[in-house]
C-alpha cells in the first residue's frame, strides 16, 4: 500500500524553442515536484477554493478582509518546486500554480542579491484570490535545473500575504495573465518562466518537452476554449457523466458541456451550482458543515460509480477511489476521523454563468497533463496512477 501522499501530478509544459526568447535550452528538463501537507492548514477546503475563483475571475480586486481570511497556503495540500536564482544559485521553495503567471519569491527566504541581479524600475503588484505579493522587479538568472538557467523576469516580495511558510509562487499559466502586474509600466506582459509522506517528492514537473516514461498510451490534445473568463486560462470545453461504464459511455449526465479550467491552485474538483446537485443526488451524499465537505456512508461507498469528465467524447474518469478526499487527512479540515468524503464541491451562484467547472488536485493526480502554450491547447494522457485504488 502507499502512502497517502502518493498521488502527485505528472505537469509537462511544452513550447516550440524558436518561437520563445527565453526557451529552456536542451529540453525538456524534468523538476521533481512536492507534495506538501501542510498540518497547519485547517481552512475549509470548498470555502477555500470557491474564495480562490470568485476573486480571481473578478480581476483581482482586493480588500482588507478578502486578504486577511483566506490565506493560499491555508490548505492541507500544495504543490511546490525548488528553483535557483542568482549566481551562485539560491533555491526557493515555490508554489505551483497554473492561475497565474508571475513568478517571484522572497515570502519566507529573503531574496539574496547576486552578480545576476539587475532590478528595474517597476514593480510587481498582484492579488491572488487568497494572497497578494507586492515588490520590486527584478531581472535574474533562474536555474530550473542543474545546468539549465535562462536570464528571467522575478518579483520580489517587499509585502506579501498568504505565502508562507512557502517562499513564493511559480506562475504557469498563460503569459497573459500577467498583464496589468507591473507599474508604473501596465501595458507589458511579463515574459514568465518558459513553459517549454507529509512531503514526498512524488509528481514531475517538465518544460519543452513530454517524458514517455511517466505516461501510458498516448496523449490527446484539446484546444484552449474561446469562452469568457475560461479562455484567459488553461480553459477547455467539457461535459462531465456518472455511472458504471464498463467501456461505454456513461448515461447520466452530470453538466451539459461548457467551458471550465484546469488548475493545480485548486484543492477539489469544482462544479457548478445545478450540476453540483446532480451529483448529489446520484451519489446519495450529505454536506458535512464541520468538514466543508461531501459526506457519504460505507454503504454508499460500496455503490459508488466512476465520474468520467469528456473532452469531445474522450473520457477521463475518475474511479470511486479518485473521488474521496484522502482517508489519512479526514480530521486536516475538520472532519471525522474514518469517514468518507467526497472531492467535489460547489462553484457557487457568484461565479460566471458560463463557468461550469474547475479540474484540480484530484484530477492532476490521475493523469499526465500537458499544457502547450506555442499551440494554445492542453493534453491528458493515463499514468500507472490512473485507476489506483489508493489515495
Amino acid at each position: 500500500m502507499l502512502p497517502v501522499a502518493a498521488l502527485a501530478p505528472f505537469v509537462m509544459l511544452a513550447t516550440t524553442v524558436a518561437a520563445d526568447p527565453n526557451a529552456i535550452p536542451n529540453s525538456p528538463v524534468s523538476l521533481p515536484i512536492t507534495k506538501q501537507i501542510n498540518p497547519a492548514g485547517t481552512f475549509h477546503p470548498s470555502q477555500r477554493d470557491q474564495k480562490r475563483w470568485m476573486n480571481l475571475l473578478n480581476g483581482g480586486q482586493r480588500s482588507t478582509s478578502e486578504t486577511t481570511d483566506v490565506p493560499l497556503t491555508d490548505s492541507v495540500i500544495s504543490y511546490t518546486v525548488n528553483v535557483g536564482v542568482g549566481d551562485p544559485a539560491i533555491f526557493y521553495n515555490l508554489i505551483i500554480d497554473t492561475g497565474s503567471a508571475n513568478t517571484w519569491v522572497g515570502a519566507n527566504k529573503p531574496y539574496k542579491k547576486t552578480k545576476t541581479s539587475v532590478e528595474t524600475d517597476d514593480f510587481v503588484n498582484v492579488t491572488y484570490g487568497t494572497a497578494f505579493i507586492y515588490g520590486p522587479e527584478y531581472k535574474d538568472t533562474v536555474t530550473i535545473a542543474p545546468g539549465v538557467d535562462i536570464r528571467q523576469s522575478i518579483g520580489v516580495a517587499s509585502n506579501s500575504f498568504g505565502i508562507y511558510p512557502f517562499d513564493g509562487i511559480l506562475g504557469i499559466g498563460p503569459n497573459d495573465l500577467t498583464l496589468g502586474t507591473l507599474s508604473p509600466d501596465r501595458t507589458s506582459v511579463i515574459p514568465t518562466v518558459p513553459t517549454t509522506q507529509d512531503s514526498a517528492i512524488n509528481g514531475e514537473l517538465t518544460f519543452g518537452g513530454t517524458d514517455s516514461t511517466k505516461y501510458t498510451g498516448h496523449i490527446t490534445y484539446f484546444p484552449i476554449t474561446k469562452t469568457f473568463p475560461s479562455s484567459r486560462y488553461w480553459g477547455v470545453d467539457a461535459c462531465f457523466r456518472y455511472g458504471n461504464a464498463q467501456g461505454k459511455k456513461a448515461t447520466v449526465t452530470i453538466l451539459d458541456t461548457t467551458a471550465g479550467v484546469i488548475d493545480t491552485g485548486t484543492t477539489l474538483i469544482g462544479l457548478a451550482t445545478d450540476a453540483y446537485k446532480r451529483y448529489v443526488d446520484v451519489t446519495g451524499a450529505v454536506y458535512d458543515e464541520k468538514a466543508d465537505l461531501l459526506r457519504i456512508t460505507p454503504a454508499q461507498y460500496k455503490n459508488l460509480q466512476s465520474l468520467f469528465f469528456v473532452i469531445s467524447d474522450r473520457q477521463y474518469e475518475l474511479n470511486a477511489n479518485a473521488q474521496i478526499w484522502p482517508r489519512a487527512l479526514d480530521s486536516a479540515e475538520g472532519g471525522e476521523k474514518n469517514s468518507i468524503y467526497l472531492v467535489v464541491f460547489d462553484l457557487g451562484s457568484l461565479l460566471p454563468l458560463n463557468l461550469g467547472f474547475i479540474a484540480g488536485m484530484p484530477f492532476l493526480e490521475r493523469y499526465y497533463s500537458v499544457f502547450d502554450a506555442d499551440h494554445s491547447r492542453v493534453g491528458f494522457a493515463t499514468t500507472p496512477f490512473t485507476y489506483a485504488d489508493i489515495n
